[in-house]
C-alpha cells in the first residue's frame, strides 16, 4: 500500500481508538447513558463531515469543469488524487487537441485531397482540396456516404471491391474536365484515407505527346510515300520516261524531300528552344534594320503577288537574341504571305505603347481565322485548314516556335482575326527590352532591370 494512504488509514484508526477510549472513560466516570450520548454526538459529527465531503464530490461530478473541492481527513487524499488526475487529463487533452490541430493544418495545406472515411465509407473529415475536387463540405456532409455524393460508377465499384493496391483514375465533369488519381489507404479500426491528386495537366501532356508522335509520323509518311513510289518506279526500269517527265518527277521528289527537311529543321529548332529556356546570347538589335530585312524576305516569298508595307513610328533597339527573334518574326511574315490571296495587303509595323512596351504587328487582308481556333494556334501541328497548310509547305510548327521564342524574351503573342477580313498577329515586348536609339537606354528602366528569362 502507498505510504500516504497507509498514513490516512492509520490516522482514521487512531481517531476511532480515541473515540472508544473516550466512551470507556465516560462509562466508568459518569454513567453509561452519557457515554452513549457522547459517542453518538461524535459519530454524528463524523457523519456530517462525511456527508459534506460526499456532497462536494457529487457537485464536482455533476460539473467537472469547476475546481476540485478541498476535503478533510481521508477525503483530502481522495480530492488530491482527483485534482492530479484532472490536471493530467487536461494536459493530455491539450496535447491531443494540439496534435489534431496540427494534423488538420497539415491536411489543409496539402495540395492533394484528403478524406477520412469510416468503416461504412461515411465522411468523417476532408480538407479544402478534397472539398474542391468532389464538391463536398467537411461540415455539412460529415456522416454522409461518399458514394452518395461522388456518383461515377467506377468509383463506387472501386470502394466496393476493396482492392486498393492500384490507384483509380477518375474523370469528373463539373464546369471543367477534371482528372483525378485516387488511392485508398486503410488504417486504424476499419478507417480509410482517400487521397486524390489532380493529374489533369499530366493527362493533357500525355495526350499532346501521343498527338505529336502521330502528327510527326503522318507528316513524314506522306512525302516518304511519294518519294519511295517514284524511286521504285525509276529503279524498276520497266517504265520509260521522257526527259521532261524525269525532270517533273525529280522536281516532285525534291519538293517532298524539302518538305521533310523543313519539318526536321523545325523539330530540331523547337527541341533546342525547349531544352534551353534561358537566353545565353543577347545583343542590341536595330529594329528598323530587322524589319526592313523581313519585308524584303516577304517580297521575295510573295513573288510580287502582294503589297507589303512597313511602318516604324520611332527607331529603337531591341535587347534579345537576334537569330531567334528573326526566326519568330519571319514566321509571322511568312504566314501572312501564305494565307493572303494574290493582290492582298500585308503591313509590318513597329511602335512603342504609352506604357513603354514595344509592339511589332503583322496585319494582312487574308482569309482570316474563326475565333474558336485562335486559342489553339500555337499548338504543335494545329491547323485551321490542313489541306491548305500542306499546299503552302507549312509544317504546322511555326507558331509553336514563335511562342517559345517569345517566352524566352518575356514577350507575348496577341492574335485578332475575323473570317474574310484578315488577321493581325501582334508581338508585345516588355519595356525593359526596348532601348531608345538616341540614348540606348531602356524606355522606363536601366539595363540591370531586364527580366530574367523563364
Amino acid at each position: 500500500m502507498d505510504r500516504k494512504y497507509q498514513f490516512v488509514w492509520t490516522r482514521a484508526a487512531l481517531a476511532l481508538g480515541l473515540l472508544a477510549a473516550l466512551m470507556l472513560v465516560l462509562w466508568f466516570v459518569m454513567s453509561p447513558v452519557w457515554a452513549l450520548i457522547a459517542g453518538c454526538a461524535v459519530l454524528l459529527l463524523l457523519l456530517l463531515r462525511q456527508w459534506a465531503n460526499v456532497s462536494a464530490l457529487a457537485r464536482w461530478l455533476h460539473d467537472p469543469a469547476q475546481p476540485v473541492p478541498r476535503g478533510t481527513g481521508v477525503w483530502e487524499e481522495v480530492f488530491s488524487g482527483l485534482y492530479r488526475w484532472t490536471r493530467e487529463s487536461t494536459r493530455e487533452r491539450e496535447r491531443l487537441t494540439l496534435a489534431l490541430t496540427r494534423f488538420r493544418s497539415a491536411g489543409t495545406a496539402m495540395p492533394d485531397g484528403v478524406i477520412i472515411l469510416d468503416a461504412g465509407n461515411h465522411i468523417e473529415w476532408c480538407n479544402p482540396t478534397a472539398e474542391r475536387f468532389f464538391s463536398v463540405s467537411s461540415i455539412e456532409d460529415a456522416g454522409q456516404q461518399i458514394i452518395n455524393l461522388v456518383r461515377p460508377p467506377d468509383f463506387a465499384a472501386y470502394l466496393e471491391l476493396g482492392e486498393f493496391s492500384e490507384p483509380l483514375t477518375l474523370r469528373l465533369s463539373r464546369g471543367e474536365d477534371l482528372v483525378l488519381s485516387l488511392r485508398v489507404i486503410p488504417y486504424g479500426h476499419d478507417q480509410k484515407l482517400l487521397l486524390s491528386r489532380d493529374v489533369t495537366q499530366f493527362e493533357r501532356i500525355e495526350a499532346m505527346r501521343r498527338d505529336f508522335v502521330a502528327n510527326v509520323s503522318h507528316e513524314l509518311k506522306t512525302p516518304l510515300t511519294v518519294v519511295n513510289g517514284f524511286v521504285e518506279t525509276l529503279a524498276d526500269g520497266k517504265v520509260k520516261f521522257s526527259d521532261s517527265r524525269i525532270r517533273q518527277v525529280l522536281g516532285l521528289m525534291q519538293q517532298q524531300t524539302s518538305r521533310m527537311l523543313n519539318l526536321v529543321e523545325d523539330l530540331l529548332t523547337l527541341s533546342a528552344l525547349e531544352s534551353s529556356p534561358v537566353l545565353t546570347e543577347e545583343s542590341d538589335i536595330d529594329v528598323s534594320g530587322l524589319l526592313e530585312g523581313l519585308r524584303a524576305e516577304g517580297e521575295v516569298l510573295s513573288g510580287g503577288h502582294h503589297h507589303l508595307s512597313l511602318h516604324i513610328d520611332q527607331p529603337s533597339l531591341l535587347v534579345g537574341n537576334e537569330t531567334d527573334l528573326r526566326s519568330a518574326f519571319g514566321n509571322l511574315v511568312s504566314n501572312a504571305v501564305h494565307y493572303t490571296p494574290k493582290g492582298g495587303e500585308i503591313t509590318l509595323s513597329w511602335r512603342q505603347r504609352e506604357s513603354g512596351e514595344g509592339e511589332f504587328a503583322v496585319t494582312d487582308s487574308g482569309v482570316g481565322i474563326d475565333s474558336r481556333h485562335i486559342p489553339r494556334l500555337t499548338e504543335r501541328f494545329y491547323r485551321v485548314d490542313s489541306s491548305r497548310s500542306r499546299e503552302t509547305g507549312g509544317t504546322g510548327l511555326g507558331l509553336a516556335i514563335v511562342k517559345h521564342v517569345l517566352t524566352r524574351h518575356q514577350a507575348a503573342l496577341e492574335i485578332s482575326s475575323e473570317p474574310g477580313r484578315g488577321s493581325c498577329f501582334m508581338v508585345v515586348v516588355p519595356k525593359a527590352r526596348i532601348l531608345r536609339i538616341d540614348t540606348q537606354q531602356p524606355v522606363d528602366a536601366t539595363r540591370s532591370d531586364l527580366p530574367s528569362s523563364i
